[in-house]
């Protein structure tokens, strides 16, 4: 399909089936690992994950700095004109050099300081040795996480979202049959998880890695004219993308410390449920963004404006559809979710209900929110969709997070991120009416 000139209800339509696969099988990986150890572990185990999460959400984000950031550079440059496939391919290679020197800085952190991390993201006596034997089989492979993150963008701005999708099935089918045989058949545990995660997301790598063999490919490899200058390009137009994945890093962080301060090590497992609920939530959002952004991406460097508008149109659209659902879900069958993540106690079915309907709440807007910061990469508006990210995964959560408990209760922490999402969303709705009312002028600019 053609960005410039297919239809646009089916391009999109085929884009987000794509995206959203590849973005739900990409939750499996945790979601699996959490239901399968609650099963064999209990709640500690589900507990330890938690605190793993963030370090594998630094891992994720540093793929997405270059992956979204070069991509939508790549793009850009494809929609003004054939003339630039030179430089949009010069984009290509000085991202890949960025994302093979950050996944080398992030494989020696993982290897070297693990325990340290671990520390600092609520790791205790009891969790520590859990968290530490699922990191263990990770480290041997860490590059690829991010190389799977990375590939996965340019893939799809290269007019092949079906074969990233058809890796990271493939990846995350491998895991859940590893799950069950490394778990409990061979009776690893913990451990056993952590190794079907590694091996499902090097086969998901591998099978991306075909795409250069394909005769239809426009990518490759071309000698990058003043690296450093787009190096600093590509990472500050993926640096909102980047931050909303450190930001879950840092939030799980501050509620690991918080509900453990004010709450209990029970209060904490069931956290543990709502990372994984809300990695399915944030997965649906970004299928949306990773659909929209090569379409508006490209439209937008032909200054075509009424396009992007079209494109916009449809992307809002799914976003409410997913909101309701997961919100439906967070407020109907909360205890659903956690039989599915662990066997159980009676205190855990007893405060479970409440403190995922009031955290669930925050589902209505989140796809919205983060679909924004993907909509104003692609216009080229990144200290925008920085301001939305930093706001949403920093600023004003971290200090709701502080502030509540503090105030009215250790339960009053469940509602920092429904208030969070209802402010940002404000923002969003201000400066997505007033960029996309300027895109018929900036068109005239560029001409």
């Amino acid at each position: 399909m053609d960005f410039l000139t297919s239809k646009i209800r089916p391009m999109y339509l085929k884009y987000l089936s794509a995206a959203f696969g590849s973005a739900l099988i990409s939750s499996i990986y945790g979601v699996v690992d959490m239901a399968m150890v609650g099963q064999y572990q209990g709640p500690n185990g589900t507990a330890a994950l938690a605190v793993v999460a963030p370090v594998w959400n630094i891992i994720y984000s540093l793929g997405l700095l270059m992956g979204i950031g070069g991509s939508v550079l790549f793009s850009t440059l494809r929609g003004e004109g054939e003339e630039n496939q030179k430089q949009s391919n010069e984009y290509f290679t000085a991202a890949l050099i960025g994302v093979t020197a950050l996944a080398a800085i992030a494989w020696l952190g993982v290897i070297f300081f693990d325990q340290s991390l671990l520390v600092l993201f609520g790791a205790e006596e009891t969790l520590m040795p859990l968290a530490r034997q699922y990191v263990l089989p990770i480290k041997a492979v860490v590059p690829s996480f991010l190389f799977t993150q990375f590939f996965s963008a340019f893939l799809r701005n290269d007019g092949d979202p079906g074969l990233a999708t058809k890796a990271v099935l493939f990846g995350g089918v491998f895991n859940i049959f590893g799950d069950y045989f490394f778990v409990f058949a061979m009776n690893m545990g913990i451990m056993g998880a952590g190794l079907a995660t590694a091996m499902g997301s090097v086969s998901s790598l591998l099978i991306m890695l075909t795409h250069f063999r394909s005769k239809q490919r426009s990518i490759h490899l071309e000698k990058p004219v003043r690296l450093i200058t787009k190096l600093k390009t590509i990472s500050v137009t993926g640096f909102s993308t980047f931050f909303i994945d450190v930001a879950m890093g840092i939030l799980t962080m501050l509620f690991n410390r918080q509900v453990l301060k004010y709450l209990n090590t029970n209060a904490l497992s069931i956290y543990g449920i709502i990372i994984n609920i809300s990695t399915f939530v944030q997965c649906c959002a970004y299928s949306i963004g990773q659909a929209s952004q090569p379409m508006i991406s490209t439209n937008f460097g032909a200054g075509k404006g009424e396009r992007i508008s079209e494109i916009l149109k449809y992307a809002l659209g799914t976003a409410v559809v997913f909101g309701v659902i997961w919100t439906a879900l967070a407020e109907f069958t909360p205890n659903l979710f956690v039989r599915i993540f662990m066997t159980p106690t009676k205190e855990i079915l007893a405060i479970a209900p409440n403190i995922i309907r009031a955290y669930g709440l925050s589902f209505l807007l989140l796809p919205l929110n983060v679909f924004s910061t993907y909509y104003f990469q692609a216009l080229m508006k990144p200290f925008a969709s920085l301001a939305v990210s930093v706001s949403r995964g920093a600023l004003i959560s971290g200090f709701l997070i502080y502030m509540l408990p503090a105030m009215a209760g250790g339960d009053a922490i469940w509602f920092s991120m429904p208030l969070t999402e209802l402010i940002v969303v404000i923002c969003v709705i201000i400066l997505m009416a007033k960029y996309t009312a300027q895109l018929p002028k900036e068109r005239m600019d560029r001409v």
